[in-house]
């Protein structure tokens, strides 16, 4: 991925909010709540003041005007320059076009729930499936609604997105629960007869000194190479 001037993703936020017309950073902010955006996007308004000032500072922004109602603080009030429109065109082009590595929480749970019995990550699992229906309960409602509303599509694209990837998760989760407790998903057997003799007080050290013996042929490909 390109190195951004200001990487910050509310920085992009910001820009897109400034390709519509200019704005005092209080109204961007409503701006992006209304529409949802942090749902999308990791947004963090605690620093949009900051971000505002690093891209007036490098030119993607500047000032316009600033404005005062009545007692209340003086607002100023930012336009999008050349600049910032072409990086706000570049950065978005790159988000659509190229595929990036992202490390997710479940893959990394994933990658070490060996270090549990099958039958706990199973459970486990079946939780998370729960929360998935949950969150695909909601999003449907939300879906319902914006159609109700005769939302374009365009307005709720990463909405449609995100239901579909959480419905492939759940798929996945579901399918990889239901193979771990029927031990048809490979390697279970062993995986569990593990476990199993961990809990009878062999430990770990002197499995993997051994893993033929304590767990049977299916234990080779622990064999050193």
């Amino acid at each position: 991925m390109t190195r951004r001037r200001v990487s910050n993703p509310l920085a992009l936020a910001v820009l897109g909010c400034l390709t519509e017309k200019p704005m005092h950073p209080y109204e961007i902010s409503t701006t992006l709540r209304t529409r949802g955006k942090e749902k999308s996007i990791k947004l963090n308004y605690g620093s949009l003041y900051a971000v505002v000032e690093s891209l007036q500072k490098h030119g993607l922004i500047a000032a316009r005007e600033t404005t005062r109602d009545g007692r209340r603080p003086e607002r100023t009030v930012y336009e999008i320059t050349g600049a910032g429109v072409e990086e706000f065109e570049d950065w978005i082009a790159e988000l659509l076009s190229t595929p990036v590595r992202d490390f997710t929480s479940l893959e990394a749970g994933l990658s070490l729930m060996p270090g549990l019995p099958p039958d706990e990550v199973a459970r486990l699992l079946d939780d998370r499936c729960v929360k998935l229906r949950s969150e695909l309960r909601a999003l449907d409602a939300e879906l319902a609604e914006s159609e109700a509303l005769h939302l374009p599509a365009l307005f709720v694209i990463e909405s449609t997105y995100r239901r579909h990837m959480l419905a492939a998760e759940l798929t996945f989760v579901t399918e990889l629960a239901q193979g771990i407790r029927s031990s048809s998903f490979p390697g279970t057997k062993t995986w569990r007869r593990l476990h199993e003799l961990v809990a009878e007080g062999t430990s770990f050290e002197q499995i993997m000194a051994d893993p033929v013996r304590h767990l049977g042929e299916e234990a080779k490909p622990f064999l050193p190479q």
